[in-house]
């Protein structure tokens, strides 16, 4: 406890002139934040190394994370695009305006030679106006004489013209067309005045059919291109060795990694955590006001809960070095858990994902192990029972990494029988049960020291005060045995009904246990101590036995600071009482002295009023408990309408003004004071005795 206090002074005097809690926590914060930015500036940010093109290395570089090789992945791509050839549209019209020609041409020639009106040499001209080439007039003279072979010629020609049309003619590839059909028309058995003919009638058709689309070209080439997968090159793959010139590939590799100096301001980078942390700074804060005000309105808890990340972050970083699997995120989840509760440990698990991800390049595997671990360590420890928790929260810790560990394997498609992937698969396994194992040794480890310096109370601590050999309850029950009992049925009772109105069962039954330790000094004077019958209060004033009654607070606190009880059990033994009125020692000293010579002032406790649920439900257990013994016929009708009394009268003079307790929890704690008293004072069959001696004779003699 004086290391708390000397913790908290010192907290003080760091900031002497400032008083505004508000600028404490923001300079706080300031601080934090400056140590986890450099933290992750050291850890995350690559060491940046002088190369030159074309000039040997002057050291061995690994790739420090995963990352897209860009001028490998450049380079395959634009060999992809280069393989697909160029797009063309097909033109149809082209063909029909050839072979549309052919036909006039031949049809005019047919109707010319029937024509016999008109003389040879109109028919030439007539012929050659339409053929618009220039032909010697023998040969067209020749076909115009030869029309038997017109038909057949026509058919040879048009079918050839189709057959070179069709197989596609682009605009470079027209000469070639027209040679390759002048040789297949110079296989054909005419004379040659008729093929002279031929060759002009298609000269001139022949024209590019197919037309290059640039759009459909670039739209192919581009989904090549989108289909080359990026080329990964994963965390450690050596990247160039000392002495080894540096070719354009690795300097393009380590530039994309950062890891050139002097290539790339290094301020981006720097932004960019600064940013992110930032971010994660604001929402937690925002969580922790909306959700966990306590730790937001504590600036001892604030620090507290900068440690612990700073700690966490620390033993993630130095693990890093030998696997990331190792990272013992959940010891930080552990801590947060056991000293604030799962919803902060919730989002700090969040946070710290993120930060994993940040120090491993941006590794999903690694983030995934650090989130599922720390979630189950959270639910491991949610309900603490007793120290070895933590220990199978780690073993839980360790069982989950190994499921997600081997999941992220079976995902990459990989899983084979050789050496080299057993020897991967055993490093990492037996990382992720490193790492549960760690996060729990150390968080065992820490617990104490924490919780000694920042004057914490954790559920260990409550369950290691609840134990029956503590040295405190063992002297209560040497000392005042009575006290010592009807502390257990307070702490029944009190249990009971924490857990009714979502109070802290844990805590309001260790409070119940110490609550009336200060009896210990003048046991003799309580009721439940006096064994023999005698009364000293007989022989003293009211005042004087109220004096002594009330004491019993004062006496208590004193052994709470000889035994380091923590606050806030030294709270309910302050609280548990309030500022009752002492009634039995008031009304006699009324009934001695009269009500105007009375003070009344002076039969009250000293106080202060409950000011949370545990220490006010504490109160009415103690006052319920004190009263139900009292009764002569505790039956249940007495029992119940004397407990709704007394939470009744407590509720009137203004013991429960000051705690969070509302009028229906009130009712649910009086259900369950009753039920529990029921139990104890329920009714019993009396047998008359000559039944009873007669039924001890039958049985004897069976």
């Amino acid at each position: 406890m004086k290391k708390a206090m000397g913790f908290r002074a010192r907290l003080k005097k760091l900031f002497p002139a400032i008083r505004d809690i508000r600028l404490q926590r923001l300079l706080l914060s300031a601080l934090i934040f400056a140590v986890l930015y450099l933290l992750l500036a050291f850890a995350g940010m690559p060491t940046r190394v002088n190369l030159e093109l074309g000039r040997p290395s002057t050291e061995t570089i690994y790739a420090p994370r995963d990352f897209i090789d860009e001028y490998t992945t450049e380079q395959l791509r634009e060999a992809a695009a280069a393989a697909v050839p160029e797009v063309y549209d097909y033109d149809p019209d082209i063909l029909a305006n050839a072979l549309s020609f052919l036909n006039v041409f031949f049809e005019t020639a047919q109707q010319l030679v029937k024509d016999e009106e008109l003389t040879e040499e109109e028919k030439i001209d007539m012929l050659g106006d339409v053929l618009d080439e220039e032909v010697p007039r023998a040969a067209l003279a020749a076909f115009l004489s030869d029309s038997a072979t017109m038909k057949e010629l026509q058919e040879r020609l048009v079918g050839a013209v189709t057959t070179v049309f069709e197989q596609g003619i682009k605009v470079n590839e027209v000469g070639t067309a027209r040679r390759e059909l002048n040789q297949e028309i110079a296989l054909f058995p005419f004379s040659a005045d008729l093929k002279l003919v031929a060759e002009r009638l298609v000269e001139n058709r022949v024209e590019p059919n197919l037309i290059y689309n640039p759009e459909a070209t670039a739209l192919k080439r581009e989904a090549a291109r989108q289909a080359v997968e990026p080329v990964l090159i994963l965390r450690n793959t050596l990247l160039i060795s000392e002495g080894e010139v540096v070719t354009e590939k690795q300097m393009a590799q380590l530039e994309s990694l950062g890891l050139i100096r002097g290539r790339h301001a290094d301020y981006p980078a720097f932004i960019g955590l600064f940013l992110l942390l930032l971010i994660l700074f604001v929402i937690s804060s925002i969580y922790l006001k909306i959700f966990v005000k306590n730790v937001y309105d504590s600036l001892s808890l604030l620090t507290l809960l900068g440690l612990v990340v700073i700690v966490n972050l620390v033993f993630s970083i130095l693990t890093m070095y030998l696997s990331g699997y190792l990272m013992p995120v959940a010891m930080g989840v552990l801590l947060i858990t056991v000293i604030f509760g799962y919803r902060l440990a919730v989002l700090m698990n969040l946070n710290f994902a993120l930060l994993v991800g940040f120090i491993t390049g941006g590794d999903f595997v690694y983030m995934l192990v650090a989130l599922t671990g720390g979630m189950v360590a959270i639910y491991a420890v949610s309900r603490l029972s007793q120290r070895s928790d933590l220990a199978k929260a780690g073993l839980y810790v360790a069982a989950i990494n190994m499921v997600v560990i081997t999941t992220s394997f079976l995902l990459k498609g990989n899983l084979s029988l050789e050496y080299g992937f057993l020897k991967e698969l055993g490093m990492a396994l037996g990382a992720g049960v490193g790492n549960g194992l760690l996060s729990a040794v150390v968080a065992i480890g820490m617990l104490p020291y924490l919780e000694s310096a920042f004057g914490v109370t954790t559920p260990i601590t409550l369950l290691e005060l609840s134990s029956p050999n503590h040295a405190l309850l063992r002297e209560l029950l040497r000392k005042a045995p009575g006290t010592y009992y009807h502390s257990m049925m307070v702490c029944n009772l009190a249990e009971a009904a924490a857990e009714a109105v979502k109070a802290n069962p844990l805590l309001t039954r260790v409070g119940a246990y110490y609550h009336d330790i200060g009896k210990m000094k003048r046991p003799y004077f309580f009721s439940e101590n006096q064994l023999s019958g005698e009364n000293p209060h007989d022989k003293i004033s009211p005042n004087l036995s109220a004096l002594i009654i009330g004491a019993h607070v004062k006496d208590g606190l004193e052994y709470a600071r000889k035994y380091r009880l923590p606050r806030v059990i030294r709270d309910i033994i302050q609280q548990h009482h309030g500022t009752s009125l002492i009634s039995f020692f008031y009304q006699r000293a009324v009934e001695q002295n009269g009500a105007d010579k009375v003070a009344i002032e002076n039969f009250r406790y000293e106080g202060p009023l409950p000011q949370s649920k545990e220490a006010a439900i504490i109160m009415l257990a103690d006052a319920v408990e004190a009263g139900v013994r009292s009764l002569s016929k505790p039956t249940g009708n007495r029992v119940e309408l004397l407990i709704r009394r007394i939470i009744k009268d407590k509720l009137s003079d203004g013991q429960m003004d000051q705690c969070d307790l509302t009028l229906k929890e009130l009712d649910q704690i009086g259900n369950a004071f009753v039920h529990i008293m029921s139990g104890i004072y329920h009714t019993r069959v009396e047998y008359p005795e000559k039944d009873l001696r007669a039924e001890i004779e039958r049985s004897a003699a069976r």
